[in-house]
């Protein structure tokens, strides 16, 4: 049976062993080429939990090392980074595992009482510190772990969707709609790992590059669970009345309540599907190529550009050219005229075409390892850095222009040698793109942290002058808290604390997130 790594992505099974870390770190510049030991969680040291549960939850509640150690962060960089050091100071003192949202209830009211934190936890996957604690004047932390809800409760196959328990990972999903010939259609990168609530609370995008690839636009009512009592909205296809009150809550990031259930709009489960690869000399031709496909109609299921380091490094290609990875698929019919009609749109900017195979497979097989690889980097000592963005189809060349100058600047002083800055498209949409950055320098021993933080905060500062969104699909969490405090206008802000203040009077739930 595999098991899910503590200090990093995925399957503990998975991660790449030690010659394979070497041979990636040895295309980095000045990169350590022996990586550090990954360490025994036997020999990492726990501070004691500070809080007991009550008596009538104690069955419902953990405090064992493994599970403490397993929440304790997310999987971002830095928290890899600290998890690889043995580094477990922000541990929660418990971990709860409710089985019904009857026990979520009572943990909520609980800690209300006492003045423990609670951080619900799905997958944990969050790579923006989502599901860290970082300091406050609570009596102690709880995570929340949502697992416990899982399943598919109902099939109203007439509309065609799905009630389905918040803490139900992408796979189980998938599983239990198969059968029916029906499917979500939403993939993240995380989806093995993830969860439905999760996916809920972040508003994750799918791998799917356009039309409805936000979870926002598959939901079709929401129950949560505050600590002031429950909001359930009405099944409706669509509404006019006021304010959405889902909306309150996707992308509320655990702060104003814990999401249990959801009704989710399906689709049937594609059939047909084609693919090609486009391969472009030059990358300003094939971003308008991009603009074009998008705006001339045809609903992809894959329009994702890498550039030339891009398209290098995850094996898609040599790096002479930026490689243009599309798909087509559908449950009705052949898809051949819509892939033909982008690629002929593909052709007339100057790329040279293949049908099969070559690139598009080497992509999606590099696209679900890129995880563990980042991990394997990690541990070589190099310093690894990736942010989403979106913006209109007007300001991407000048963004783009000055991430590659200003962030390459910033790695070049911050690491002392320049480092490998990628982008790629990663969804499309027809005003604009939304452009994702990779930045892989060589680290200093001990100081792997603190460059990074120093290149997130040039990034962030890029991303604010060009008024391009601080993130598209990976949530604010703690991590993008300063960009985001910028972007959101001013009046927003204190109405967004005002709800949090009458939804969680007491501040308990994920402090630190969006806002507080």
């Amino acid at each position: 049976m595999r098991t899910r790594s503590w200090w990093g992505w995925g399957w503990a099974q998975e991660a790449l062993p030690d010659e394979t870390c070497g041979q990636l770190a040895a295309a980095v510049p000045g990169c350590a080429t022996v990586p550090v030991r990954v360490p025994d969680l036997r020999d990492v040291e726990l501070r004691a939990p500070r809080i007991r549960p009550p008596d009538v939850l104690a069955d419902r509640f953990s405090d064992s090392p493994p599970d403490r150690a397993g929440h304790t962060y997310g999987k971002a960089f830095r928290d890899v980074v600290r998890a690889l050091a043995g580094d477990l100071t922000a541990a929660p003192d418990l971990v709860a595992f409710p089985r019904d949202e009857r026990d979520v209830a009572a943990v909520l009211d609980w800690a209300g009482s006492t003045g423990v934190a609670v951080l619900p936890y799905g997958g944990g996957s969050s790579v923006v510190g989502g599901t860290e604690y970082r300091g406050g004047a609570h009596a102690g932390v709880v995570s929340l772990d949502l697992t416990g809800l899982t399943g598919v409760l109902e099939i109203d196959e007439v509309s065609r969707a799905a009630r389905v328990l918040g803490g139900t990972l992408g796979p189980a999903l998938e599983d239990e709609l198969r059968p029916r010939r029906l499917t979500l259609r939403h993939f993240p990168q995380s989806f093995e790992f993830s969860t439905v609530g999760g996916w809920l609370a972040t508003r994750a995008g799918g791998h799917y590059a356009m039309g409805r690839t936000h979870i926002d636009d598959l939901v079709e009512s929401m129950r949560v669970v505050t600590p002031v009592g429950v909001a359930e909205s009405w099944r409706l296809p669509g509404s006019g009345a006021g304010p959405s009150p889902d909306r309150l809550f996707l992308g509320s990031e655990g702060t104003l309540g814990v999401i249990t259930e959801v009704w989710l709009r399906l689709q049937e489960r594609p059939e047909h599907r084609a693919s090609a690869a486009a391969l472009f000399t030059d990358f300003d031709a094939a971003v308008e190529a991009v603009r074009m496909i998008t705006q001339a109609g045809p609903v992809l299921s894959n329009c994702r550009l890498l550039d030339h380091q891009e398209a290098r490094f995850s094996g898609a290609g040599t790096g002479e050219h930026a490689v243009l990875v599309l798909g087509a698929e559908s449950a009705s019919g052949p898809v051949d005229g819509v892939l033909a009609e982008a690629v002929e749109i593909a052709r007339s900017h100057g790329a040279d075409v293949q049908e099969r195979g070559g690139a598009v497979s080497s992509w999606r097989s590099a696209f679900l390892k890129m995880p563990y690889v980042r991990d394997a980097l990690a541990r070589c000592g190099a310093v690894v850095e990736t942010f989403e963005t979106a913006c209109t189809w007007a300001a991407a060349p000048a963004l783009i222009a000055a991430v590659r100058a200003e962030v390459g600047a910033a790695v070049t002083q911050v690491c002392g040698a320049p480092g490998l800055l990628s982008c790629r498209f990663t969804h499309v949409y027809p005003d604009g793109p939304a452009p994702y950055f990779t930045v892989v320098a060589a680290g200093r021993p001990g100081a792997q942290l603190a460059q990074w933080d120093e290149i997130k905060v040039a990034a962030m500062e890029v991303l604010t002058k060009h008024h391009a969104t601080v993130t598209h699909h990976h949530a604010v969490g703690r991590d993008h808290r300063p960009g985001y405090d910028r972007q959101r206008p001013d009046v927003f802000a204190t109405a967004l604390r005002a709800t949090k203040a009458a939804l969680d009077p007491h501040g308990v739930l994920n402090p630190g997130a969006l806002i507080g």
